[in-house]
């Protein structure tokens, strides 16, 4: 997959990551990309290679996944959900 594919999966990946997931993030376009392409390209090679299926569903559905959790962690790595914020 080239640059731009990656930038437009990840994207849309990034944002149906983001619609799944409960709660605020408070996080900007540019962070939902770089992680929903993270999550993209661990999806894919995960599913590519130890998986061992060429399965496309397969491939957007543990990108998902992926990018819900790469998300999860920046949130809380870097202290930006809504809840239960210190200051």
């Amino acid at each position: 997959m080239g640059i731009f594919a990656t930038i437009i999966v990840g994207a849309i990946i990034g944002a149906l990551a983001r619609f799944f997931m409960k709660g605020d993030q408070n996080i900007g376009m540019l962070w939902t990309i770089i992680l929903g392409a993270g999550g993209t390209a661990l999806g894919w090679w995960l599913v590519e290679g130890p998986i061992g299926s060429d399965s496309t569903i397969l491939k957007w559905v543990v990108s998902i996944v992926l990018a819900i959790i790469l998300i999860s962690l920046y949130i809380g790595i870097t202290n930006r959900g809504s809840a239960g914020t210190r200051r």
